[in-house]
């Protein structure tokens, strides 16, 4: 800042806090001191002014916004389609703010399609006043295999099923990764075809054809090509699909957050979504709002540092951490209707909430807000509990599963049959999401048996198989 400019904001400064008089002692300005503000006070304001004046808008600056914000307005009220799907496409490369807009759309009535081979371009698209993802926002498929996707389908027209699509592009930029990457977010689904279906035959349809053409090369016929059934018939013959039932709702969704980075057909939390909405008190899209009061005001307006908050997500991320102490803590990621929060929880805390502190599970956290300058805010966890499938949030009955370290089973008295199911039990529980020890007893003997996953609906199962009374939680 120059001489001359500092010499004119002084002159200001002194005016604004002590006023200012003419020749003949009459006042101009009364200044602050002469409106019973001390001077100490008034310099301070006088300083956010100076700070504020960084920004503030001119009247052509203002001007300008005006228009835009008119312009905005009446596309928002007669195009809103085309406007979101616009907003959309501006922030493929921050997917933090996806899912906002997304909800946006939903809010406004505005129907979020999944991406569709036929009719998908390459980003956002507004068909029949919907939106409709792009095929190049998949994950795994690249602009390369889009513009072959769509090049040839604008040449030949449509693809009339998965085979011919695969029959189509075979000599172009797409690969299996790609066709994978596809089938799970949704863009075959007009095939007829479950996703299970073809995640499960897509591998060996392109063998089948990749082979041909290899074959095709080396001028040799197949027994494809000497055949004069329908097209029905040798696509039955030459391509096997194996046949699967759909998976499961909550595991396409998960599929489709893999691959778009937002869940498009549905949300897992969304059969809990009055009863969170109730229990709650702050969600992802406060946290969004307050990022942004940061970084634009420096201060929040609705929240304050260290408030107490209640949040439902779905953990999606578990990170652990070694204290000086040699305890365990973790930064544990949560995700709900609009995006995702970082939860830290102290080792006091996880001490207690361990075992349900896992991928996948719904938990409610009761904790304080932590809002720092040039941080995304966080919640500080105090207390943790599972949030059950019916919405309700009952700290008791989920405690008895929490504190459990072992289970064990006497199997002295149980028939063959039971102890079969037994088995098939403690495999099917098993794997990855362990939480317990499992132990069997057997005449006395008691037998170490790995670990499952232990939650009131698993041991109802095993009480169910074993008996209650042979059934103990250690």
């Amino acid at each position: 800042m120059g001489k001359k400019k500092l010499d004119v904001m002084a002159k200001e400064r002194e005016i604004f806090i002590n006023g200012q008089v003419d020749e003949n002692g009459n006042i101009e300005v009364p200044g602050c001191v002469r409106n019973g503000i001390d001077e100490k006070s008034a310099d301070k304001i006088f300083d956010e002014m100076a700070e504020f004046a960084k920004y503030a808008f001119n009247k052509s600056h203002a001007a300008a916004y005006a228009v835009i914000s008119y312009r905005t307005a009446y596309l928002k009220a007669y195009y809103k389609e085309e406007l979101m799907a616009a907003t959309l496409n501006s922030f493929l490369g921050n997917l933090d703010k996806i899912p906002v807009y997304i909800q946006d759309c939903k809010d406004m009535g505005i129907e979020i399609l999944n991406p569709n081979i036929n009719e998908s371009e390459t980003k956002f698209t507004v068909i029949d006043n919907k939106i409709r993802f792009g095929l190049g926002t998949i994950k795994n498929v690249g602009i390369g295999a889009v513009d072959s996707i769509v090049k040839e389908r604008e040449k030949n027209g449509p693809y009339e099923s998965f085979t011919a699509f695969c029959e189509r592009i075979k000599n172009e930029s797409v690969n299996k990764k790609c066709i994978e990457s596809l089938i799970k977010a949704g863009a075959f689904d007009d095939f007829g075809k479950t996703r299970a279906t073809l995640l499960a035959s897509f591998e060996a349809i392109i063998d089948t054809i990749n082979n041909e053409s290899k074959n095709k090369i080396e001028n040799q016929v197949s027994m494809f090509d000497l055949m004069e059934e329908k097209e029905e018939t040798l696509e039955t013959q030459k391509y096997k699909f194996i046949e699967k039932e759909e998976m499961e709702t909550r595991e396409l969704l998960s599929l489709e957050k893999e691959m778009l980075g937002v869940y498009i057909s549905g949300h897992p939390l969304d059969k809990l979504r009055t009863n969170i909405e109730k229990q709650t008190n702050i969600s992802t899209l406060n946290m969004i709002k307050i990022n942004e009061e940061m970084e634009t005001i420096g201060k929040t307006i609705d929240y304050k540092d260290g408030q107490n908050v209640k949040f439902v997500g779905i953990i999606s991320k578990v990170t652990k951490k070694f204290t000086r102490k040699n305890t365990t803590m973790a930064f544990v990621t949560l995700e709900d209707f609009y995006g995702t929060a970082e939860i830290i929880v102290f080792d006091s805390i996880y001490s207690k909430s361990s075992n349900f502190i896992i991928e996948d599970n719904i938990i409610f956290v009761d904790g304080r807000l932590s809002i720092r300058e040039d941080e995304p805010v966080k919640i500080v966890a105090s207390n943790i509990r599972e949030f059950s499938e019916n919405g309700t949030n009952n700290e008791n009955s989920e405690t008895k599963i929490s504190v459990v370290k072992t289970i064990n089973i006497d199997i002295t008295s149980l028939s063959e049959k039971q102890k079969e199911k037994l088995r098939g039990a403690i495999k099917f529980f098993g794997g990855d999401r362990v939480n317990v020890k499992m132990e069997i007893t057997d005449k006395g003997e008691i037998k170490p048996c790995g670990g499952i996953f232990l939650n009131n609906k698993i041991l109802e199962v095993f009480k169910k198989i074993a008996l209650d009374k042979n059934v103990k939680l250690l």
